[in-house]
């Protein structure tokens, strides 16, 4: 395959496709045929054999739903909070570099999606448009992910640029000291295009990211130098010193690590395998759920993503104890194929579809959402084909 070419990422015509997709699966489908081949690989793709990248969904679908029955469900609640803010549903965007490789307004275009729904929005710290353009285009709540660099200054410039622009949380990804191997980009020679680039950054830390080679990934080159290995949790002080935001941690997996940071005062959690892009063979993020959200006390707020295609999958997060599902692959897809309006369908369908399955459940309210919903076989009932991978 190719790497990406500089051609302009997708437009959209106003009246979208001739028949609008109806789920995730189907806008997968679209996105792919309308993308770059090796962009697509870069968003559908995981590390190594992707085994995690497989689990992720392969999770969910162990899981059987209990229903309930003879319980008024005319009208349904979807209404939650995150860190104390009220938001209209339990389904938020994760954080995703470089979304102009699939719509022209990239980042803004996002989160004007998810502002229709008061959804939340995770700005990445690659994003391709700055934190102040995608800031000003957002009506819903907006988190910025960090990854801790090198030179701190850079990071702490990213914390005060947060606060200005009225982000209202920090979300330190900690899986990522270095970049794991991911053969598909490798296999591509991925590097961006030369009409995209990391928005927030300045040009001192941007070289090297459009010129590639098969064999390597630039983005890869560019994590090796740039991302601080040495951030232990002995530098959260630091990071708390900048900022009175709260700080959300991404990427826990285990009991050991959720009461490390509740003890340390972390204010929120996001359980997560990267998308089953970094550690190859971790749990899957779903398996990891419960004993993280029984590590910490309630005041810290435990979030998942990763492997979330239906409406379904998301009352199964809720039901293992999630404050909210953050998905990542599918608003992208949307966002290819119909921009801002096709991220807003793929994150209409998920609320109705889980407003659908709260009803069918007996499940009124996200209150009434628990662990005795769910049934837990052993294995997927249907296993993941080599299309469905790329899908997961």
């Amino acid at each position: 395959m190719n790497a990406p070419t500089d051609r302009a990422a997708p437009a959209h015509p106003a009246d979208g496709p001739e028949q609008e997709p109806l789920s995730p699966r189907d806008y997968a489908t679209a996105a792919r045929a309308e993308l770059d081949p090796a962009v697509w690989d870069y968003i559908a793709g995981g590390s190594g054999d992707e085994v995690t990248l497989r689990g992720e969904r392969a999770a969910y679908d162990r899981y059987r739903l209990r229903p309930r029955t003879l319980v008024d469900v005319s009208y349904c609640e979807l209404g939650t909070t995150l860190l104390g803010r009220p938001v209209a549903l339990p389904i938020g965007i994760a954080p995703m570099a470089y979304h102009r490789l699939v719509d022209a307004e990239g980042e803004t275009a996002t989160v004007r999606a998810a502002g229709a729904l008061d959804a939340l929005t995770i700005t990445s710290t690659f994003a391709s448009r700055t934190l102040e353009e995608t800031a000003r285009a957002a009506s819903g709540p907006l988190w910025l992910q960090l990854y801790v660099l090198r030179e701190r200054k850079v990071t702490e410039s990213l914390v005060r640029r947060a606060e200005a622009a009225g982000y209202r949380a920090l979300v330190i990804t900690v899986d990522a000291p270095r970049m794991a191997r991911r053969e598909r980009d490798l296999r591509n020679g991925f590097h961006l295009p030369s009409h995209i680039r990391p928005a927030n950054l300045d040009d001192e830390h941007t070289g090297g990211l459009h010129t590639g080679r098969a064999g390597g990934s630039t983005l890869a080159a560019h994590a090796d130098r740039h991302h601080d290995a040495a951030f232990t949790w002995q530098d959260l002080a630091w990071l708390r010193s900048l900022t009175g935001l709260p700080l959300v941690l991404k990427g826990v997996l285990t009991a050991q690590d959720a009461r490390q940071a509740a003890d340390l005062g972390v204010e929120g959690l996001i359980v997560s395998t990267h998308g089953g892009r970094q550690l190859d063979g971790a749990i899957a993020a779903l398996d990891a759920l419960p004993e993280v959200v029984a590590a910490v006390p309630d005041a810290c707020e435990v979030l998942v993503d990763g492997g979330v295609r239906r409406g379904t999958d998301v009352l199964k997060a809720l039901a293992l104890g999630a404050r909210a599902v953050l998905v990542g692959r599918p608003v992208l897809w949307g966002l290819a194929v119909g921009g801002a309006a096709g991220a807003e369908r793929v994150l209409t369908t998920l609320r109705d579809e889980l407003a659908e399955a709260m009803a069918l459940t007996g499940r009124p309210r996200i209150d009434t959402i628990g662990p005795d919903l769910l049934h837990r076989s052993p294995d997927p009932a249907y296993p993941l084909t080599p299309d469905d991978r790329d899908m997961a």
